[in-house]
């Protein structure tokens, strides 16, 4: 009998838990018809707000539509109320039989006790509520007859296909290369009916074949563009020719592309001539920093500040030993690093930038076969340089043939370099105050090339830099002065 009873209250057990989750369902059946008649009254009144704007042109397909709303609606009440009538009748049964169990489990007769637990058994066994599924049949959701007829006011008792739009034409007088930004403009083709919006492609070309890819550059799309006119700004001129490419789109579809366009994108493009660089100098990529060799834990905040008493794990650029290598390769003091193109005429253009931590630079252009290993920029004649410095104390200063011209300006946080070989004017731009620094006169003999100096931390370069239009103004108004500031 006490095997029995065990047996009996783990089928209690069961039936509490089937209870529990009945109720739970029952809850849930209700929440979803809730839901439902919401999401019911809620997409109603969608397709109504719609249909009143259309007035009697979509009277006959909303009253269809309410139909389908309707009728989805129903089946889904009917589901739900079926489910609803089968979970009441299963929990009813349920709560009479646990009722019963209950009950038996006060019977002292053991052959009544049996007959009992017998009957409940049973009864468990083909008890509704471990048939059926304890989940709504449907959702509340009928997100799919949201309707959205904006488009469709004038032309729905009218409809007809949209045309393809045929492809624009590049206006190329229209379009403007300037300041590392292309302006593309277009003529729209006539009686392709309403434009939406149009789709510009660019990328990068070769100048042996204007058409042709540059390496691996693939088209760069913008779209969405609602003018016939679009500017592509802060590009890198590193190629000699951008193609372009634009079509049309209306709500049907997009038409083919233009014929593509080569602009030419003039530019001065250079990279670091590595086998130049001192050897405890790091290129990457665009940047140079300084990594001085054997000096573990260097922290470019000097930490002479923080010990006054102490060196400085930095060591002064007159203090630290030359390093052996290449024939090409600056050593000793001479933390330098060339460009690896050279400027034998016309007018370039190129920025630098000061990287966190630095304490000294200089940015200017040299004479490559004539500058030695071991020369620092500025002290020969043949090197031009803008120096700057924050060690110590701050320094900003023009050199060249070992003199220097102290300038009175804060130190820019980007420099600009235009260097016009066939006039013999080298200029140095505060970019961010358009401030000219300081113009270097000199009759150019030779083929320059940029150079560059770091001394603790480092230097970020711009290249593939148009001359920008705000040289004008310096070039301009440097021919019309007397005023001489070369050293």
């Amino acid at each position: 009998m006490d095997t029995q009873k065990e047996a009996l209250r783990r089928i209690i057990n069961t039936l509490a838990n089937k209870n529990e989750e009945l109720q739970h369902f029952l809850d849930s059946v209700d929440g979803t018809q809730t839901g439902l008649q919401e999401e019911s009254c809620k997409v109603m009144s969608e397709l109504e707000a719609e249909l009143e704007k259309l007035s009697s042109a979509l009277e006959e397909r909303g009253t269809q539509l309410r139909d389908i709303i309707k009728e989805e609606k129903r089946r889904k009440e009917a589901e739900l109320q079926r489910q609803l009538s089968e979970g009441k009748a299963a929990l009813l049964s349920c709560q009479e039989l646990l009722e019963f169990a209950n009950q038996s489990l006060t019977i002292t007769n053991e052959e009544e006790f049996l007959t009992a637990a017998k009957q409940i058994k049973e009864r468990v066994t083909m008890a509704p509520a471990f048939r059926m599924a304890t989940r709504p049949a449907v959702s509340e959701n009928m997100s799919q007859f949201t309707v959205d007829f904006i488009g469709e006011k004038a032309g729905l008792l009218r409809l007809n296909f949209l045309p393809v739009p045929r492809a624009p034409e590049i206006d190329v007088s229209s379009c403007v290369v300037r300041d590392n930004s292309i302006t593309v403009a277009w003529r729209p083709s006539d009686c392709d009916g309403p434009i939406e919006r149009y789709d510009l492609e660019h990328r990068k070309a070769n100048r042996g074949g204007a058409l042709r890819a540059a390496g691996e550059a693939s088209w760069e799309k913008i779209s969405d563009i609602t003018d016939t006119q679009v500017t592509l700004s802060g590009l890198k001129f590193d190629s000699p020719f951008v193609v372009v490419r634009v079509r049309a789109r209306n709500k049907a579809a997009a038409g083919d592309f233009s014929e593509p366009v080569a602009m030419e994108t003039k530019a001065f493009t250079f990279g670091f001539d590595t086998a130049t660089a001192h050897a405890e100098l790091k290129i990457q990529g665009d940047t140079v920093t300084w990594e001085p060799q054997g000096v573990k834990g260097h922290d470019a905040r000097l930490r002479g500040k923080e010990n006054k008493n102490s060196r400085s794990a930095t060591p002064s650029p007159n203090k630290t030993a030359g390093s052996r290598g290449g024939r090409e390769r600056f050593a000793g003091e001479a933390y330098t690093v060339l460009g690896d193109q050279e400027i034998n005429g016309g007018c370039h253009y190129w920025e630098l930038r000061p990287l966190a931590d630095w304490k000294s630079l200089s940015v200017g252009v040299a004479y490559r076969g004539s500058l030695g290993r071991f020369d620092q920029l500025g002290k020969s004649s043949a090197s031009w340089c803008l120096y700057a410095s924050q060690w110590l104390q701050s320094a900003l200063a023009a050199k060249h043939g070992n003199r220097a011209k102290a300038l009175d300006w804060p130190l820019p946080q980007r420099i600009g370099v235009y260097c016009d070989h066939d006039n013999g004017e080298l200029m140095f731009i505060d970019v961010d105050r358009l401030r000219l620094l300081h113009v270097f006169r000199n009759r150019f003999l030779q083929p320059l090339v940029p150079a560059f100096t770091v001394w603790c931390g480092g230097i970020s370069v711009a290249m593939g830099l148009q001359v920008p239009s705000f040289m004008g103004n310096f070039v301009s108004s440097n021919h019309s002065t007397a005023a001489d500031q070369s050293l």
